[in-house]
């Protein structure tokens, strides 16, 4: 039985692999100028005190390669489709399956030998163009340092593993339930795509509980950038309210009102006006300042004008976020709960083909 489910997996299997082959070898010759051009432009950079100019030259090396994170998050779909829902739907389709169950060959040998196979050549194949690509990636990342990212987090590591299994028997339960391939195969990946944003929406924010700091609301910089305070680039920021001296939530995101938003206004004297409806202290104004934030005088002396207001206002932020050495610590939950569900859907596929499979 593992000769006969070989000899039908082998074609797909030699053209995935070989492609990783020629992948790798891209990769590991582009990837060690990579990271000697890091170490010799980028990492030394502080003490040149031009870091902003070197970081932005190397993030334009390999900008096609960069994009090879895309096949990352796009492989566990294919696994599914293509490896997954054709695996028994096609065997159901044309009816070889009661060939092998006639050759003494029980249904649950026949699934086990199918999953066995199968399913460890696709977590073998998304294993090791995860672990190529996150090598490869390495630099970039560094200067990115925002782990949490989706863009980040679901394409490096672990994650991609538990991503291929779960698709991988997702796409056998779709073949199974559905009995044709095509209708398998759209399934699975409608079903894929929404597991994936539900835990990416839904539980992912929730594996650990999250921290919280309270800290002073820091008014936007003259380039629209804020500060965080306690909370660092490279943290998962969950939420940010701001509150006011009562304690009472008067806006989001960084700002006033629910999407965010910050701006100021202010009478022709310079009066500054806050967006919420809060009037700063007669004592602090900006003369010429009128029309609000943008249009009236700019840089360091209207932010430290409105720092002074909301520092006066005592308006505060309290960040819920996720510190960024907890990130192996969701790369295993996560991976762990793709794997666990992958594993109830196998107990499924055997239920179903012992049971109501005829």
């Amino acid at each position: 039985m593992i000769w006969l489910a070989w000899r039908q997996f082998r074609t797909r299997a030699a053209v995935v692999f070989g492609l990783l082959v020629i992948v790798a070898i891209v990769l590991a010759v582009t990837g060690m100028h990579l990271v000697h051009l890091y170490d010799t432009t980028v990492k030394p950079c502080s003490s040149h005190g031009d870091c902003g100019l070197a970081t932005s030259l190397f993030m334009e090396h390999d900008r096609l390669l960069q994009q090879i994170g895309q096949v990352v998050l796009v492989v566990p779909a294919l696994i599914g489709m293509f490896w997954g829902a054709p695996l028994v739907a096609r065997e159901l389709e044309n009816g070889t399956f009661r060939l092998a169950w006639t050759q003494s060959v029980s249904r649950s040998r026949w699934l086990a030998t199918k999953l066995g196979l199968v399913g460890l050549a696709a977590i073998v194949t998304a294993g090791l163009l995860s672990f190529m690509v996150t090598w490869w990636s390495s630099p970039f990342d560094r200067i990115v340092d925002s782990p949490f990212s989706p863009s980040l987090f679901d394409r490096r590591d672990l994650v991609p593993i538990g991503y291929a299994a779960f698709a991988f028997v997702l796409g056998v339960t779709a073949g199974v339930l559905i009995r044709r391939t095509l209708p398998a195969m759209a399934a699975t990946l409608v079903a894929f795509i929404g597991v994936r944003f539900a835990v990416v929406d839904w539980v992912r924010p929730h594996l650990m509980k999250p921290l919280k700091a309270i800290t002073a609301f820091a008014a936007p910089l003259p380039n629209g950038t804020t500060s965080t305070g306690a909370v660092r680039p490279s943290d998962w920021i969950v939420s940010e309210q701001t509150i006011n001296r009562a304690g009472q939530v008067i806006g989001q995101n960084g700002g006033f009102g629910p999407n965010g938003d910050f701006s100021v206004n202010s009478t022709s004297a310079g009066r500054l006006t806050l967006s919420d409806g809060q009037t700063c202290p007669s004592s602090i104004r900006v003369p010429g300042l009128s029309g609000g934030l943008r249009s009236g005088p700019s840089g360091r002396s209207v932010t430290n004008a409105i720092q002074e207001c909301v520092d006066t206002l005592h308006i505060r932020e309290v960040v819920t976020y996720q510190p960024a050495s907890r990130y192996w610590a969701f790369q295993w939950y996560e991976t762990a709960i793709f794997l666990g569900l992958a594993l109830v859907l196998v107990g499924f596929c055997f239920w179903w083909v012992r049971r109501r499979l005829s």
